[in-house]
């Protein structure tokens, strides 16, 4: 028969091994925890702060320690929906901010504040206002590098015994009433038609100055032109004469070849189309006297005519 106390004493240390195995991997589960990088664990020893754990493997006291949620490391940027904001002159105005921030401090920022990303936004949001009251609206449209620094000032000394690095703060959009716009926009377009209308003058003075100085120059290059070619034509004209008269004195002239030639000249006188009355000159008759002596010496230098002169008159 089998001992009915000896397989029940068999099945109790099989049994209790299967239990102290199982405690066993208990306890190395709960003393071992991994912690990834960019993270912080924050661990309480019997409900009080004990260390933070850094990334990579951690030894833990089980059943003792307990691990917080993980703290993220990371720098997060946190988008916040818009908030209605009243400006110096009373307009409401409709502002969209974007956050930057950075856990610094994962013991601060677990036990120093609640809930540290509503705690930035409700900052955020009071800053907001604060900054963009003392502004009217053209200032809070032109000046958001100014409101982006003063918003980034306050929260990150606000932030810093939470543990947190606010690194930067933007403002992603202002947009004013419905009305302001319109105004905004006609006022735009007025501006950009009357900056049209001066470039517009601005390039017709410029185009016309550009054409009378251009005319001058040419005016003044076509003088020049008409001065040269007057005073090339005088040189000319100049040398011819010169050339006729040394001509003439070399040829030594006497006063028939003289008359001959202005007896030529004379017709050409009539050529123009535009001489009407012809007047003779004096110097015409006195031609013809030269002409007709000429032409008398010829007839008395003849052998005839000296014969005829020479022959004694019939009785």
């Amino acid at each position: 028969m089998v001992d009915v106390g000896a397989f029940v004493g068999q099945i109790f240390v099989i049994v209790l091994l299967v239990v102290l195995a199982i405690f066993v991997i208990v306890v190395l589960f709960r003393s071992i925890r991994i912690i990834p990088q960019a993270y912080a664990g924050v661990v309480e020893r019997l409900g009080r702060y004990q260390r933070t754990l850094s990334p990579g493997l951690n030894l833990l006291v089980p059943f003792i320690d307990r691990v917080l949620p993980l703290v993220d490391m990371r720098e997060q940027v946190v988008s916040f929906p818009p908030q209605p904001v009243i400006t110096e002159d009373n307009l409401v105005v409709s502002i969209d901010t974007v956050v930057y921030f950075q856990v610094t401090d994962a013991r601060a920022a677990t036990y120093e504040i609640n809930n540290y990303l509503g705690a930035v936004e409700q900052l955020t949001t009071t800053t907001l206002r604060n900054v963009v009251g003392g502004l009217n609206l053209e200032e809070a449209l032109t000046s958001r590098d100014n409101i982006n620094g003063q918003l980034r000032i306050v929260l990150d000394e606000a932030t810093g015994k939470w543990g947190i690095r606010v690194s930067r703060v933007e403002l992603k959009a202002i947009d004013p009433p419905t009305s302001i716009q319109d105004s905004m926009e006609k006022q735009m377009r007025a501006e950009r038609d009357r900056r049209a209308a001066i470039l517009t003058a601005e390039g017709s003075k410029q185009s016309q100055i550009l054409e009378a100085e251009g005319r001058r120059q040419a005016e003044i290059l076509k003088a020049e032109g008409d001065k040269q070619a007057q005073i090339l034509r005088a040189e000319g004209e100049s040398a011819a004469i010169q050339s006729v008269f040394q001509a003439i004195h070399e040829g030594n002239p006497d006063e028939k070849l003289l008359a001959y030639q202005y007896l030529q000249t004379l017709p050409k006188i009539s050529d123009s189309a535009s001489s009407k009355l012809w007047i003779i000159p004096s110097e015409f008759t006195e031609a013809l006297k030269s002409m007709s002596a000429g032409f008398a010496g010829r007839r008395d230098d003849h052998p005839t005519a000296s014969a005829e002169r020479s022959a004694p008159p019939a009785p």
